[in-house]
């Protein structure tokens, strides 16, 4: 129970940092670096692998990207474009704080009801897969969107 409180207090954390950093973020221009940048540096947790603890089947695999792509369609939803001026900016969702903190609560509950019947290791190693899932294609969502509308600048410049 005691790891079950802690991480949903450090992912309750990590939401909250979202928000501000997503809303820091809205006042500064995109760029393919700064969507491509977050799923690079998440995947260092891979590592987390190399030890047996961790481990899944690759059905576990798959189910929890699964969940984390279909997590990622209320992100993807959310991230919106707009250009202003000679730059492209991301549109602050009003929404976000609430699909953040629901996809929270979701995670916890799951998190409960998986840690029931798996060790905290594979359940450890299957909600950082679903979590990658999810910012891999919310961003990879992010980054066609982005091109798009560079493309759209392109063309109106000449």
């Amino acid at each position: 129970m005691f790891w079950l409180v802690t991480s949903s207090i450090v992912a309750a954390f990590m939401a909250v940092t979202m928000i501000f950093v997503r809303l820091k973020a809205s006042k500064k221009p995109a760029s393919t670096k700064k969507i491509i940048l977050p799923p690079l540096f998440m995947s260092t947790g891979a590592f987390m692998f190399l030890f047996p603890v961790f481990r899944v089947s690759w059905m576990q695999v798959l189910e929890a990207v699964l969940v984390g792509v279909v997590f990622s369609i209320f992100l993807i939803k959310t991230s919106k474009f707009h250009i202003r001026g000679d730059a492209i900016y991301l549109i602050p969702s009003k929404s976000f704080v609430f699909i953040l903190f629901a996809l929270l609560l979701a995670r916890i509950i799951m998190k409960l009801v998986i840690g029931a019947n798996i060790a905290l290791g594979e359940t450890s190693g299957m909600f950082f897969l679903l979590a990658f899932g999810m910012i891999v294609s919310w961003r990879l969502a992010m980054l066609y969107k982005f091109k798009k509308l560079e493309k759209k600048m392109e063309y109106a410049s000449g």
